[in-house]
């Protein structure tokens, strides 16, 4: 400080003693103003937090309240499920089809799980049979988000229920649950399909109406004291029952169908087969079978070892029991398809009602390949001359090769409108009824035919297609709704299960009225005149209308029987009182030993039920 001051004086300066006394800094300060704008973000930046932290606040307590409220008391709690029962199904006629049964469930809290993990797996298995991967894969599957708590064995017997209660296990809970239960078992397995054992939806029309039956689980909160004893329940969400679903099936008739057909396939020696019936007004479905069958009972439990083996089998089997035939399985048609192909020829003019065509048992036309040799087309017998009539009443292959193909001066529909007509009447794709997998079904093409297999389409395809063989596949199920079209004179409906769904028409072929009216006429002689294929049926009290295939399949090595009919049926063009159809039907017997005859009789005694127990006055 001192020599400070003799430099001051060295340089003559003068100092004031508030110079001398003062702190501040000798050099001089800039002052600036700071602007409104950066007041007015700093206020906007505030502003914007103060928003973001009471909008948190309104989620966590008045959003999502009741959820942290549950997560809060699992702190201190156990939370339980209120198991919701699922929806029932019931037959057309309010007779539960499939139905809940109460049982007993055992419930795991995670967090005390996992404080005693050695001793809760040795308990879970020496009492359910639980082993511990499979703990691990419910675990793994669990929203332990919303709930500590996970279902590890449902319907539980008597006996266990009892060995888990005897020992207080902490965070092990036998709770009320439902199993589901189908009546019917092998009659309706295919139509309803299953639940699996945590009651989830799998095949069938469960699988399908799933997140309608389902209903929503309740959520209940056990509180308990220091020493872990409960003390109260305090229900935090009831439970909400799925809704019950009404079906369009007849319950009684598809079980008399059922057995009518199984006592038919014993008989022949034979496993498989399809069933079908509908309603040709509407497109509802009165029934649908599907051989060989199964009981729907054993996917919808735990069971034992005897139920598991069974499981097993089922899906191991050769003959596909599982496998839904009347939907998801894919047939020649044989001559079933003759009726639309007549429609076809009639509506394009190929042919009319008098038009005649001679078969000697064969058609020849020349050898591509050799045309020196002739290609030999087989009709099933001699037919003589005949027309539109009584070619469908006798099943004519050589009538419809010629319609179908063509042959000498008689230009026939040819392949294109051979599709075009196909589709006209629902072939080739889904039908959109209310089940998983249905197939398309498939119809074969020039295109596709030479991409396949390196082969131009010749006129022998279109005569194979024209009598349902060759490459033209269809469901069983859409070939019962053709056959529909004919039975109620030209409209085209979606088949369908559920009884409250409106009927609802894919298609208007009404404009053909009188080319299915002659059609009917046909299907109508098959079963009246004494040389019809279906005279099996002449004797019913009640007017049936039917056409009969005789499907060559491994080969021509086994044969597919068909039957396709509907009732009641006109007598014909002014013979008869007008009826409106109220039932069609199809019977399929795969591997048949003697053709079409081994589905006729099955037919018969399921037209005549119906008869007698819901269209008689």
């Amino acid at each position: 400080m001192l020599s400070f001051l003799r430099s001051r004086k060295k340089h003559k300066w003068e100092l004031s003693i508030e110079e001398i006394i003062s702190t501040a800094p000798r050099h001089e300060y800039l002052k600036l103003s700071i602007e409104n704008r950066t007041f007015r973000m700093l206020y906007i930046i505030v502003a914007l937090l103060a928003l973001i932290f009471v909008g948190r606040i309104f989620y966590l307590a008045w959003w999502n309240g009741a959820f942290y409220t549950v997560r809060a008391k699992q702190n201190a709690s156990e939370v339980l499920f209120l198991p919701a029962e699922r929806g029932a199904i019931f037959d057309r006629y309010g007779k539960p089809i499939a139905q809940n049964q109460p049982v007993f469930s055992a419930s795991l809290k995670v967090s005390e799980y996992l404080k005693n993990r050695e001793i809760i797996d040795r308990f879970l298995y020496d009492i359910l049979g639980l082993q511990a991967n499979e703990l691990n894969d419910l675990l793994s599957n669990a929203d332990l988000e919303y709930s500590d708590s996970i279902i590890v064995a449902r319907d539980i017997g008597p006996e266990k229920v009892i060995a888990l209660k005897s020992r207080e296990i902490s965070g092990l809970e036998v709770q009320n649950d439902f199993r589901r239960s189908y009546p019917d078992k092998e009659a309706l397995a295919h139509v309803l399909g299953y639940v699996n054992y945590e009651g989830a939806g799998k095949t069938g029309l469960e699988l399908y109406y799933d997140k309608a039956l389902q209903g929503l689980d309740g959520t209940v909160i056990r509180e308990r004291n220091a020493k872990g004893e409960a003390m109260a329940d305090d229900i935090i969400k009831q439970p909400q029952s799925g809704r019950s679903l009404t079906l369009t099936i007849d319950a009684e008739f598809e079980r008399y169908f059922y057995d009518r057909f199984q006592t038919g396939l014993n008989q022949l020696g034979r496993t498989s087969g399809v069933g079908l019936a509908i309603d040709p007004r509407n497109g509802e479905i009165l029934a649908a079978l599907s051989f060989p069958s199964y009981d729907n009972n054993l996917f919808a439990k735990r069971g034992n070892e005897a139920d598991q083996a069974a499981r097993a089998k089922l899906l191991s089997s050769s003959d596909s029991p599982m496998f839904n035939r009347a939907i998801s399985g894919i047939y020649n048609p044989a001559s079933t398809i003759k009726p639309l192909v007549a429609v076809a020829a009639l509506a394009e003019h190929v042919v009319d009602t008098t038009y005649g065509i001679y078969s000697p048992g064969y058609i020849e036309i020349p050898n591509p390949y050799d045309p020196g040799k002739f290609i030999r087309f087989l009709d099933w017998r001699p037919q003589g001359w005949v027309n539109i009539y009584s070619a469908l009443a006798r099943s004519s292959n050589v009538y419809f090769y010629e319609i179908g193909g063509g042959f000498g001066n008689l230009k026939g529909l040819g392949i294109d409108r051979l599709i075009s007509w196909w589709k006209k009447f629902g072939l080739g794709f889904k039908t959109g009824v209310d089940i998983p997998n249905e197939s398309d079904g498939f119809l074969p093409n020039p295109d596709e035919k030479e991409k396949r297999t390196g082969q131009i389409w010749r006129i022998g395809d279109t005569y194979n297609v024209s009598i349902g063989q060759g490459d033209l596949l269809v469901t069983p199920l859409q070939l019962l709704s053709y056959i529909s079209v004919i039975a109620n004179g030209g409209y085209l409906y979606k088949p369908h299960f559920n009884k409250d769904s409106a009927p609802i028409l894919l298609s208007d072929l009404s404009s053909l009225s009188s080319e299915i009216k002659d059609v009917q006429i046909g299907m109508r002689a098959g079963v009246k005149e004494s040389y019809g294929i279906s005279y099996l049926l002449h004797d019913l009290p009640f007017p049936v209308a039917a056409k009969t295939g005789t499907a060559q399949i491994s080969n021509n090595v086994k044969t597919n029987a068909f039957f396709v009919g509907y009732a009641p049926a006109l007598n014909g063009r002014g013979d008869g009182v007008a009826q409106e159809p109220e039932v069609a039907v199809l019977v399929l017997v795969e591997d048949a030993k003697e053709g079409s005859l081994n589905a006729i009789p099955i037919a018969k005694d399921v037209l005549n039920w119906y008869y007698e127990h819901r269209l008689k006055k």
